[in-house]
């Protein structure tokens, strides 16, 4: 649901305090007001929090809630589910008084969407070309609709893509196997 009745600029956006638990993205220069995730796709994220740190990524290097600015035709900052960033984007954001990765930061490593009902366009269309525009080198798609996970690895600007169903085993570009089937992650437990 767009709320702004003009379009922001990026700097507005950035500048704009919340004062609520209401979560926006900023698309195209207008404000969206993010629904609330459903305890399904809450629950996977934090399952995925706490497997990447079972991995040995360190806490420092996840977060849940980051924003990433990409490009677009007009301001674009999207908000995923679930964020690696890199040691070198950890440190760039220390001190930070906004969890937000601009323009001129390097990107997160991983960036995971779970899609939510009636967000599919936007999660395996938008997103993707935003992301691999970003040079983010790894993106999930978390499908619980659809029972499935595609893994998007960026090659040469552009991304190659595998899915993966049922018992299947999930294989990350940066990590390898992962000894993490579907059903696991879509029981999330």
């Amino acid at each position: 649901m767009a709320i702004a009745t003009q379009r922001m600029t990026l700097a507005e956006y950035l500048e704009s305090a919340n004062e609520t638990d209401t979560r926006y993205e900023l698309e195209n220069g207008e404000l969206l007001e993010m629904p609330p995730e459903s305890d399904l796709n809450q629950r996977i994220a934090s399952f995925l929090f706490a497997f990447f740190l079972q991995q040995g990524v360190p806490a420092y290097r996840l977060r849940i809630g980051i924003e990433i600015v990409v490009s677009g035709r007009r301001p674009t900052a999207r908000i995923p589910d679930l964020a690696i960033l890199s040691e070198e984007l950890a440190t760039a954001l220390e001190g930070a008084r906004r969890s937000t990765v601009t323009v001129d930061m390097p990107p997160p490593e991983l960036v995971v969407e779970v899609v939510s009902p009636g967000q599919e366009k936007r999660d395996y269309r938008y997103k993707r070309s935003e992301y691999a525009a970003r040079g983010i080198v790894e993106y999930w798609i978390v499908d619980p609709g659809q029972q499935q996970v595609t893994i998007l690895e960026w090659v040469e600007g552009l991304y190659e893509e595998e899915v993966y169903r049922e018992q299947a085993e999930l294989r990350s570009p940066l990590f390898g196997p992962l000894n993490l089937t579907i059903t696991q992650l879509f029981q999330a437990r």
